[in-house]
């Protein structure tokens, strides 16, 4: 019996047929499910990397309430067009902490993975208040209210403990910490300032959107533009990689 004749008892036959494709399903799924038990993780440790500030992780939650992510991914394929428009390409490690990542394919506006320390804050305060006052062409809408939005501070240590939950690594005292750090990275004269700086290596200590008084959104949104892709030294993560 030739091997086309063998398949029709696949084809003729929908209870064998229907065997057979468990059959195969089961042993893809085992070939791939079974070493993930004997990784503690599928992503690479990355020097640099560590959990968002309150303030940043503040900014993060209003970019996603805001809808920013629907014309902005924070994705950088291994393409040379890409890699030379945004800069060095994704890692895994950069959105082991987001819930949930910004990784995407929309692009009604450019990607924003490497957009940290590209524009001064007084280029996004003013691109976020009035777009079209930066980029004349720009379909953005302007969100002037953030600066007149007090940040809400009461519910901080408990977002943190909630991450934490999840997955990321806060610690007991970052937790303990977190409206104080809040305000501290928002005010380069608060006494806290340096103690925060130690919980949250490379952090930015700034007024980020000029203003005297309390935190706003405005705030919070800039330091969290102003961080994403600015915590690995992507110079040395290459020197590494081609040692490997």
């Amino acid at each position: 019996m030739s091997f086309w004749n063998r398949h029709k008892i696949f084809e003729k036959n929908s209870i064998i047929l229907i065997a057979g494709i468990l059959a195969v399903i089961s042993i893809g799924g085992l070939v791939e499910i079974t070493p993930l038990f004997y990784l503690k993780s599928t992503i690479e440790v990355v020097d640099g990397i560590r959990p968002y500030t309150p303030l940043e992780l503040t900014g993060r939650n209003i970019y996603v309430r805001e809808g920013c992510y629907l014309c902005h991914s924070q994705m950088i394929r291994p393409l040379r067009d890409e890699v030379e428009r945004y800069g060095h390409y994704s890692l895994a490690a950069e959105s082991m902490y987001d819930h949930p990542f910004q990784w995407g394919s929309k692009r009604t506006g450019p990607d924003l993975a490497r957009v940290g320390a590209k524009y001064s804050d007084d280029w996004h305060v003013r691109h976020l208040t009035d777009p079209r006052a930066i980029v004349p062409q720009s379909v953005m809408p302007g969100y002037p209210a953030l600066a007149e939005t007090e940040v809400k501070l009461d519910d901080m240590e408990a977002h943190l403990r909630t991450s934490r939950a999840v997955g990321v690594p806060y610690t007991d005292e970052q937790i303990a910490n977190a409206k104080a750090d809040l305000l501290a990275q928002a005010d380069p004269d608060n006494a806290g300032a340096e103690a925060f700086q130690e919980r949250y290596p490379k952090a930015s200590v700034r007024n980020f959107d000029g203003r005297s008084g309390n935190p706003t959104e405005l705030d919070a949104l800039v330091a969290y533009l102003q961080m994403l892709g600015t915590l690995v030294d992507f110079k040395l993560y290459d020197e590494k990689a081609n040692l490997r």
